[in-house]
């Protein structure tokens, strides 16, 4: 059979101007027409919901049996310190677990470099001045952490394992250290013609992976996926479970996540807790017009939510049901 020729992109650029360890802008040209819409979405996709990444999963404190309690000599209360561990941004350089332990005493602060400077350069962290904790003259504790790789949002129930010793307290974690992608398309020449597309991909990540390592991850998952196109055989179809839609499961990850996890003003999340919004799936399902009508809710507070809610592909008023609906 003859093959007519197809003309295909000549190489992927980067914007070497704007490249940092934690965005990369790229363009992909040229491309026949409709082809930057379909390789920009299957990539965003991926991108947001298989690449892998590490995070603390579960903590122990020594004399600590819960999150709901505080440490004498340290101001922050447990619960705090587990959301400000979250916050951490960090990779294992080898192996696919890790355990860091520390111990403190006396007056200083409990920052995200100490975590790197126990692990026996097992992990490397990226915001080493980030504070989890002040500790004042009567402070002294051991904390245990608890690092994997994993891909996606894990709920601390998902996290919580029947051999944890007593005290163990599972943490819900974002594996994923893509944070944000757009793209879009734009028109571009070949020689005489205009109607082929160029695709620009914009990637933000928590520097644990590059934008550039990141965008190799996801075109090999996508190259191992469609490579079976390519030469097949005719099987006997077996019974399966239908995969679930990575999209829908990554927005059903997120609606379940708790506000705190929003990062979001003091005033802000005062007003939804007061109003017991207390995950991501609550505040989306509420109109403009409802959260104005909060208590001390404003619409500088409702712009912050908008932005962060649109971040995330998400806004008020939305119908959540097909998202926490669990596949059969």
């Amino acid at each position: 059979m003859i093959v007519l020729p197809f003309k295909v992109p000549d190489e992927l650029v980067l914007d070497k101007s704007t490249y940092s360890r934690n965005y990369g802008k790229f363009e992909f040209s040229p491309l026949r027409r409709g082809f930057g819409v379909t390789i920009g979405h299957a990539m965003k996709r991926v991108l947001l919901s298989s690449i892998q990444g590490a995070a603390i999963y579960s903590i122990k404190i020594e004399n600590i049996l819960h999150e709901f309690s505080t440490i004498e000599g340290v101001v922050e209360d447990v619960a705090l310190i587990i959301l400000n561990l979250k916050q951490v941004k960090l990779k294992l350089t080898e192996g696919k677990s890790a355990k860091v332990t520390l111990n403190f005493k006396g007056k200083g602060q409990f920052t995200a470099k100490d975590i790197e400077d126990n692990s026996g350069g097992e992990v490397e962290v990226y915001n080493p001045d980030f504070v989890v904790a002040n500790l004042n003259e009567d402070a002294e504790f051991s904390i245990e952490l608890n690092i994997k790789l994993g891909r996606g949002y894990v709920s601390a129930e998902e996290n919580r394992c029947e051999e944890d010793p007593i005290g163990t307290i599972p943490i819900d974690c974002i594996f994923s250290p893509v944070t944000r992608v757009s793209y879009k398309v734009e028109n571009t020449r070949v020689g005489d013609r205009t109607d082929y597309e160029k695709l620009i991909l914009e990637i933000h990540t928590d520097s644990s992976v590059t934008p550039e390592e990141a965008i190799t991850f996801a075109g090999q998952i996508l190259t191992d996926h469609i490579g079976l196109f390519i030469k097949f055989e005719v099987v006997e179809d077996k019974d399966h479970t239908e995969e679930e839609d990575p999209e829908l499961q990554y927005k059903r990850n997120l609606l379940k996540m708790p506000i705190e996890d929003l990062e979001l003003s003091v005033r802000s999340y005062n007003c939804l807790n007061d109003a017991k919004v207390k995950t991501i799936g609550d505040l989306v399902k509420k109109k403009e017009s409802e959260m104005l009508r909060f208590r001390n809710f404003g619409k500088k507070s409702l712009g912050e939510l908008s932005k962060v809610l649109k971040e995330r592909g998400l806004d008020f008023g939305m119908d959540i049901e097909k998202f926490l609906n669990e596949p059969k």
